[in-house]
């Protein structure tokens, strides 16, 4: 996997230099980057040589002056260029291995790279964690990650990740609290399992690391109608308990989900802190609806406008909320449609993993001059639902008029759509 180029930034120096996507990059200074992290320590400097290969073939070796940290303004096809530390677990809650067949490639990808967690954010287990990477980490003073813990107990962590390394999960941390490297932590509650006790056991370890703990996320297992493992899914019973036990530790938060289970409203913005894992579903509903309140609305627009929101389930609070306040502006109508997930089962209820199909059953009969959809739909720098069906697909196939958001957590995009009825 070479440090290909996917594209680059409008007026950067890439762009004055004629670096296309397709090229490669080669090396900064005569060293060949293994990842972004390389990438981003080589550039440091105010004169440095890199090396390109051209799409043609054709080798440059340009000399460069620059500001010491003034980026190149290249983007990559990837954030590691040598290979993806892959994932030796197999988790009894893992969403990969349930996924059917006929979906994007890259879907069936199961990393598990502290690389990608402290420049992406994604989790990682640290069951593959080697003495090599924590000598990198500790040296370059890496950091935060985000790993999955679940559960500090070591025999149940290694029944829950079917990996006899899952038991080292205390030792890892301590390693990383040892040598003052921050984390996030996530637990996949599933019930019967990390639940109850065994969740009182877990966040009372990890207390014990203290300010080198940023945030703990409890999310709740996603089964689906292809799951062969017998998981249970969180009942109203099992958020409430689960609200209550979080409740007694420092930086620890719920997803939305479990306050839509347990019928509890949404908390304001205090309880989420700084709002480490919106990513996860910590704090998102709450995020929109405030960021909505923020704005000054019109109290009249000058023609007719009908928007319509094609949002997740879980969503369907925050856009009523919404769409409830939106409806008093005059020559303004706004409706909410959740999209019911008929391909995962509908336990599953969060917009990324919306199919094409799914939101062209919801939105084909809907009369609007617009359809609301977020971007979190889409694979990154694309158009492509997780089906590998595109937008015009969808477009076709439904004869809406599609509004597709940037903002995951913003309505502002929104705001300034209406605001163009005036």
């Amino acid at each position: 996997m070479p440090a290909t180029v996917s594209g680059v930034i409008k007026n950067s120096i890439a762009d004055e230099l004629g670096v296309n996507k397709g090229d490669i990059l080669l090396s900064v200074d005569g060293s060949v980057p293994q990842d972004m992290i390389d990438y981003n320590f080589l550039c440091k400097g105010e004169l440095i040589t890199v090396e390109i290969q051209k799409n043609n073939g054709e080798i440059e070796e340009i000399e460069l002056e620059k500001d010491y940290d003034e980026d190149l303004g290249i983007i990559f096809e990837s954030a590691v260029f040598d290979k993806v530390k892959p994932c030796l677990n197999h988790c009894i809650f893992c969403f990969v291995d349930q996924q059917p067949k006929g979906l994007r490639d890259t879907l069936y990808v199961k990393d598990d790279d502290y690389r990608l967690s402290y420049l992406q954010g994604t989790y990682i287990t640290t069951t593959n964690l080697t003495e090599n990477d924590k000598e990198r980490i500790a040296k370059l003073h890496l950091g935060p990650f985000y790993i999955s813990v679940h559960t500090t107990n070591p025999e149940l962590r290694v029944k829950m990740l079917r990996n006899p390394n899952a038991s080292k999960i205390m030792e890892n941390l301590q390693w990383f609290n040892d040598n003052d490297i921050p984390f996030h932590a996530q637990i996949v509650l599933c019930p019967d399992y990390n639940d109850g006790n065994e969740l009182e056991r877990t966040l009372k370890d990890l207390s014990t690391f203290k300010d080198n703990l940023l945030s703990v996320a409890i999310v709740p297992v996603g089964v689906t109608r292809f799951r062969h493992e017998k998981l249970t899914t969180v009942t109203k019973e099992t958020a409430l308990e689960t609200i209550k036990i979080a409740n007694k530790y420092k930086n620890v938060y719920c997803s939305d989900e479990f306050f839509l289970k347990a019928g509890i409203n949404i908390p304001d913005y205090k309880y989420y802190g700084k709002f480490s894992q919106l990513d996860d579903g910590v704090g998102s509903l709450r995020t929109i609806m405030d960021d909505f309140d923020s704005y000054k609305l019109p109290e009249k627009l000058s023609k007719n406008l009908h928007i319509v929101f094609a949002c997740s389930v879980a969503g369907k609070i925050a856009f009523e909320y919404i769409s409830k306040k939106l409806n008093k502006i005059e020559n303004l109508k706004v409706d909410v449609c959740p999209v019911i997930s008929a391909y995962w089962g509908e336990s599953v209820t969060v917009a990324g993993l919306i199919t094409s199909e799914d939101l062209i059953n919801t939105v084909k009969d809907v009369s609007a001059d617009y359809v609301i959809i977020p971007s979190i739909m889409l694979k990154p720098y694309t158009k492509l639902f997780l089906d590998g069906k595109p937008l015009d697909y969808v477009k076709e196939k439904s004869g809406q008029n599609f509004f597709l958001t940037k903002e995951n957590y913003s309505v502002c995009e929104v705001i300034d759509l209406i605001k163009q009825y005036v």
